[in-house]
């Protein structure tokens, strides 16, 4: 991925559907809910589902690219991702005390013959895929509210 890369994401929501969002990710069509009983309809991932996406499918990627260049006899790569929050004072290895801290447990389980040392170096770079990366590193979020009038 390149340093300067731009992705853009539209998220629309029309205040009669409730929850539920129309999402055009670079053209791509995707859609966005909640489950009933966060008052949503159900219609689609909610946005802590796409969080745990965007990190499966990186690390996918960048464990797929690097195996493919090593080539190494690596059949499947499935990543499972689990979000979920936690009390602080329930983590102990965090550094927030009060509160609660977001965890993300992710599975990765790679299909090939691998050895000891190239499972190690599969879990390494698995651990430099962008989106984790960004997750880990220093991440701002700089909003504008722009009003129109019908």
């Amino acid at each position: 991925m390149l340093e300067d890369s731009v992705h853009k994401a539209t998220v629309t929501n029309i205040l009669e559907d409730g929850l539920f969002c129309n999402i055009d990710a670079d053209g791509h069509k995707l859609v966005g809910d909640e489950p009933e009983e966060l008052g949503g309809h159900n219609k689609g991932p909610a946005p802590y589902h796409y969080l745990a996406t965007a990190l499966g499918t990186c690390t996918a990627m960048t464990l797929n690219m690097y195996a493919n260049r090593k080539q190494w006899p690596v059949e499947q790569i499935k990543v499972d991702v689990i979000h979920k929050k936690i009390k602080a004072e329930d983590c102990e290895d965090c550094e927030t005390e009060k509160g609660f801290v977001d965890i993300l447990e992710r599975q990765i389980k790679v299909t090939g013959d691998l050895d000891r040392e190239q499972q190690e170096r599969m879990l390494e770079i698995a651990n430099k895929c962008p989106v984790h990366r960004t997750l880990m590193g220093e991440l701002k979020i700089r909003s504008k509210l722009v009003c129109r009038v019908k």
